[in-house]
């Protein structure tokens, strides 16, 4: 699999997706230049299942730091952060360090944002080790830890030097960790790849089965086309909010919820959902490619039920959004598979009609 170039004007820096890769990983961080110290952020977990591939692989570095926190979305907060940047403080990590981040998505953004703000900012490697990160959170430099009031609120653009992506780790995540994975992957296949969502539906067992043919294929594309999208908008103020397709609603649920229900990736499948129901609601979206999106994502599932939740609560909890602009909800949506489009002033009757009837069956027209 290639190495892919992410071409952004503060700095260029390459995915180095190839299954095994870990066992060479230390030579591709020595590629980057010099480094003073090494402090390895990851959760018990995964340093239990990965810590020692990860420390061989380096090879003739040494004296390494590791902190270690908790993964959940609980975890993801500005107490977290001060904690690891006062344990990096005692062991003395100094400008010229290289923090290295083990783990997902959680992990990656807690520990990107300490990479941004510790010392000012020092050199971010990441090792994604779910496939959320491997095909989208560990790619385009956006960091940050929630606040009671929203999810991400607080966070920086601060780009790595280096993504190693091993598709050998995804073996050791739970079934519901992958499956909730795919449906990132089926974000980038509405918003920008066809073939790949064709891919998909026809060959959707065999990725959910692991199988190195079908997985090694959807990895560097998906990679590819979010490379391509960060370069030509780094700070997110154009194309990029295309990657924000089923995150307003999927944000949205996480917190109403209170983290504690759904996976990041299942809260994205329903906010996938939502968005081809209301595109197809305000007539963007034609009702079967609408009934294709919501097929793909059920099938990847299974998704756990949507509670009862009064739409006013709904539109409250999108407010927060770090995409709102002057208290306008704005929406990624499809208007075909491949092509997303951001939808202003839609009129909430519709949004209360589609909110109102999300936790049930599709309607066929």
């Amino acid at each position: 699999m290639p190495s892919i170039p992410v071409e952004i004007p503060s700095g260029p820096y390459a995915v180095e997706c190839e299954r095994g890769v870990l066992r060479r990983w230390g030579a591709l961080l020595r590629e980057l230049g010099a480094t003073t110290g090494i402090a390895f952020l990851s959760s018990p977990r995964v340093w239990k299942l990965w810590g020692g591939v990860v420390a061989r692989g380096m090879g003739a570095e040494r004296g390494a730091r590791t902190v270690l926190f908790p993964d959940g979305e609980a975890a993801k907060t500005i107490s977290t952060l001060e904690k690891i940047c006062r344990r990096l403080a005692v062991a003395r990590l100094d400008r010229r360090g290289t923090i290295v981040a083990v783990g997902g998505g959680v992990v990656g953004d807690v520990a990107g944002f300490a990479a941004a703000t510790y010392l000012r900012g020092v050199r971010l490697v990441h090792i994604p080790t779910t496939l959320v990160a491997q095909v989208d959170s560990a790619i385009g430099g956006k960091t940050g830890v929630n606040l009671p009031e929203g999810k991400n609120l607080v966070g920086a653009f601060y780009q790595p030097a280096l993504v190693v992506v091993d598709p050998a780790v995804l073996r050791s995540l739970p079934a519901r960790q992958f499956r909730s994975g795919i449906d990132e992957v089926v974000k980038y296949a509405i918003l920008g790849d066809r073939h790949l969502f064709e891919f998909l539906e026809n060959r959707l067992a065999e990725i959910l089965r692991q199988e190195s043919s079908a997985l090694d294929w959807i990895l560097p594309r998906c990679i590819a086309l979010k490379a391509q999208i960060v370069s030509q908008d780094e700070r997110e103020s154009g194309p990029r909010e295309a990657l924000n397709l089923g995150h307003t609603f999927g944000h949205a649920l996480e917190s109403l919820t209170r983290y504690r229900r759904f996976l990041h990736g299942e809260a994205v499948g329903w906010g996938l959902i939502a968005a081809a129901r209301l595109a197809e609601a305000i007539e963007w979206l034609d009702a079967e490619e609408a009934a294709r999106i919501e097929a793909l994502v059920r099938a990847a599932g299974p998704l756990k039920p949507v509670p009862r939740i009064a739409p006013s609560k709904w539109i409250a909890a999108m407010r927060g959004d770090k995409k709102t602009r002057g208290g306008r909800l704005r929406f990624i949506l499809p208007r075909q598979i491949g092509e997303v489009r951001c939808a202003e002033n839609v009129p909430e009757r519709v949004l209360q009609t589609v909110l109102n009837g999300l936790g049930g069956a599709r309607r066929p027209k």
